[in-house]
């Protein structure tokens, strides 16, 4: 998990993207229409990527992208994303982990 936590210590918004996934793109183009602007690693183009994609997994992420961490806090994938906004809490989140000023 060493990689992974890495690569999420402080940055607000945290996206693990593959480039030919079309949810990857939909939760990206969710978070940054809030004006977040994500730090994006596709795993399918990361030197890393398979060891990315091992420590995601064994976080619970299945399918292991897309995964979004907010605040260094993984929250899921695309099903608690899309959750988290039909609930009014996404913006919330992101104002709290200064990804967005109102």
């Amino acid at each position: 998990m060493a990689l992974v936590t890495a690569l999420v210590n402080e940055r607000p918004v945290v996206i693990f993207s593959k480039s030919s996934c079309c949810m990857c793109y939909t939760i990206r183009t969710l978070i940054s229409s809030f004006g977040a602007n994500p730090t994006v690693y596709e795993v399918d183009e990361h030197p890393q990527g398979k060891q990315i994609e091992k420590e995601l997994k064994g976080l619970g992420c299945k399918p292991s992208v897309p995964a979004v961490f907010i605040g260094e806090e993984l929250i899921g994938g695309a099903n608690e994303i899309m959750s988290l906004h039909l609930k009014g809490q996404l913006v919330p989140l992101l104002l709290n982990a200064n990804a967005i000023w109102l």
